[in-house]
């Protein structure tokens, strides 16, 4: 009977995958505060992968405020970036990107743009502990916010993070679509920024064109008077996803 077990245990795998809640890209802005007008956010995921240093410099000399979302699996592969990042804690706030950047779904053979999500909550749990002791460890600084791998979450994930404490940070403007668009499609998103949104972006991968982009599209937004403020000093309210 087994061999019988095992083989209806595969079929249904899928089946139970599918039946599943489509997992849901969260989209935030900054809660608006009159008093304080043109204020944007600029969030950087470092996923896996190596340290941008021309766009982390860039956004050093310009002063620029920014949120970086790190996995332990970047801040143990990257001590240089880490040592950059903690000398300049007055500008960037690093929050929790998990330990192994794992999608928020939960069941077997769940899946978001092919990457495995988790198959219970015990390793839900794991994946977001694990990474805020990491950044805590690196940092000296607790994270309060969360952002998991291809930034979508099921129903039952999203509930799970609000009982550990963490508020879930979602975005308006994807700046380089996963660091995979050319310097002028950069440029061009940043163009439609307004006040309240949330950028987000990456600084995990230094042959992109993300840090050349973001230094041309980052100017113009400082030229126009915005403000950058990091995600421990505001909060944020959900918003449609845009068509």
């Amino acid at each position: 009977m087994r061999p019988i077990i095992l083989m209806l245990a595969m079929l249904l795998t899928p089946l139970a995958a599918l039946a599943a809640p489509h997992p849901i890209e969260i989209h935030d802005q900054l809660v608006a505060q009159p008093e304080q007008p043109k204020r944007i956010a600029l969030t950087l995921d470092a996923c896996s992968g190596k340290y941008d240093d021309d766009l982390i410099s860039f956004l050093i000399r310009h002063r620029i405020k920014a949120t970086i979302f790190a996995t332990k699996k970047w801040l143990d592969q990257n001590p240089h970036g880490v040592f950059v990042i903690k000398a300049n804690l007055d500008l960037f706030d690093v929050e929790d990107h998990g330990e192994k950047h794992i999608p928020a779904v939960i069941g077997a053979g769940r899946k978001v743009y092919g990457i495995p999500g988790e198959p219970d909550v015990i390793h839900l749990r794991r994946e977001v502990e694990a990474g805020a002791h990491a950044v805590e460890q690196a940092t000296g600084i607790a994270p309060r916010w969360y952002r998991d791998a291809t930034a979508e979450y099921d129903s039952q994930a999203i509930g799970e993070i609000d009982k550990m404490g963490y508020k879930i940070a979602g975005f308006s403007v994807n700046a380089d679509e996963g660091a995979t668009l050319k310097k002028l499609a950069i440029e061009k998103k940043l163009e439609h920024v307004k006040s309240g949104d949330v950028i987000i972006a990456h600084m995990n991968k230094p042959t992109s064109d993300t840090a050349e982009g973001l230094a041309v599209g980052l100017r113009y937004l400082l030229k126009a008077g915005f403000v950058f403020v990091r995600l421990d000093q505001v909060d944020l309210q959900q918003i449609p996803a845009k068509p």
